[in-house]
């Protein structure tokens, strides 16, 4: 994006706003596809989780991609853009009978969670579905090497392993006849070790599975947790060494036992949009006190990570990518919270009140963790088509969208008056 772009856009589409390359998600969603080419069975299921966004998601579904839910929201999402039946994958967790009892209604695989949720399951539906998969959490810490990936012994999801040996035991027992394996492992792993040292671990768990309970499994299910590089220093994810090397760990364990014809699925969220989406803010304040503040029009409302996280999200300054980055700010936002910021003591261009700044990788769990505190509203979300044109595809939240659930008040009839 240019700054004269950036500066048509905002005569129709005032900022803040999110804005998404179309051309680069095709580009990625192609790699991706080509690097499990070799698998028969292979299927991505986008994590709507990341961007649940309807026009995105029907971009995906053009080649084959389906979706990864874990709401029932999520779920009626998905049914209206007719993704059901086996192309959703349903991951939970604490989930209430009605979602479980939706998820079976349009067909959704569902992966459970907890070895307790068996039992529950089957009396929520009478009996349990012919497919079902089981979420897998080995405990202890994850390691690539000698490097600490996550702790999954921290984790609130998934069985232990003698709980899922005993889970497979009793679903084949109520008659299930096709059985998944799902584990998340590490998060935002920025590395081409992740997926085949995970599918190394899931794949020897697949081989004791089928020698000590006698179920061959129809799927195993990587998730997500393939990361993107927030900061401009980081080298990528390589897709095609990653998925060569899930490959090869394929060929060394699950072939030899007999286990060749093992559907590989992924729930890729972050990697799928994350590096296509950019937050575009307008400089509205500057501040000279203790430290130099830029203050911007967005804010934590429109993009949480920072504050939430401390995450690094890199930042230009449209017109001025060539200029010295001689100046340290802070750029924040207008909530009456200190973690406000979207950048601490990042060097920058001088930046001018009326400055556009596009806060890069915007385009995962950037809209989607939006909230309405201090009464602040959503903002738009955009696609920069192929042909260089702009459709909005989420109009900006109105006062009155704020206001809306309080219409069994009497509330609700004075303060629709002012809209």
């Amino acid at each position: 994006m240019t700054k004269e772009q950036i500066e048509e856009i905002v005569k129709t589409y005032p900022t803040p706003f999110h804005i998404y390359d179309e051309k680069g998600i095709r580009k990625n969603v192609e790699a991706l596809k080509e690097a499990f080419a070799w698998n028969k069975g292979y299927k991505e299921f986008f994590a709507v989780k990341a961007t649940p966004n309807p026009f995105l998601i029907q971009i995906l579904k053009e080649y084959g991609v389906g979706c990864d839910c874990s709401s029932k929201t999520e779920l009626m999402l998905s049914k209206a853009i007719d993704v059901t039946g086996s192309d959703i994958m349903f991951s939970s967790n604490d989930t209430p009978a009605e979602e479980f009892v939706y998820a079976n209604k349009i067909g959704a695989t569902i992966n459970l969670d907890d070895f307790t949720h068996i039992e529950f399951l089957e009396k929520t539906l009478g009996k349990l579905p012919e497919t079902l998969s089981l979420r897998f959490n080995p405990g202890g810490v994850f390691t690539i090497s000698t490097d600490i990936m996550d702790n999954p012994g921290d984790a609130k999801y998934g069985l232990t392993t003698e709980q899922l040996f005993e889970g497979y035991r009793i679903l084949k027992e109520k008659g299930v006849k096709r059985f998944g394996l799902h584990a998340f492992l590490a998060s935002n792993t920025v590395t081409n070790e992740y997926y085949p040292t995970l599918a190394k671990t899931l794949f020897d768990v697949a081989v004791q599975i089928k020698e000590k309970v006698g179920v061959s499994l129809s799927f195993i299910n990587l998730s997500g947790g393939i990361g993107i590089p927030y900061r401009p220093e980081q080298e990528p994810n390589d897709i095609k060494v990653i998925g060569e090397g899930v490959r090869k760990v394929f060929e060394e364990v699950l072939v030899p036992a007999g286990l060749g014809d093992v559907a590989i699925y992924t729930e890729l969220g972050r990697f799928m949009m994350g590096p296509y989406g950019h937050l575009i803010t307008k400089a509205i304040h500057e501040k000279h006190t203790h430290k130099e503040y830029i203050g911007c029009d967005a804010c934590a409302v429109n993009l949480m990570r920072p504050a939430m996280y401390g995450a690094y999200h890199h930042i230009t300054v449209l017109g001025k990518e060539q200029e010295p980055c001689d100046h340290k700010y802070d750029v924040t936002g207008s909530l009456c919270e200190n973690n406000d910021k979207f950048a601490i003591d990042r060097m920058l261009p001088k930046i001018e009140i009326g400055d556009y700044l596009a806060i890069h990788d915007t385009g995962a769990h950037g809209f989607a963790m939006g909230y309405n505190y201090n009464g602040k509203l959503k903002s738009a979300e955009l696609l920069l088509k192929e042909d260089g044109s702009v459709q909005l595809i989420r109009r900006a939240e109105k006062p009155s969208d704020y206001f809306a659930t309080f219409d069994c008040f009497d509330f609700y009839e004075k303060i629709s008056r002012e809209f």
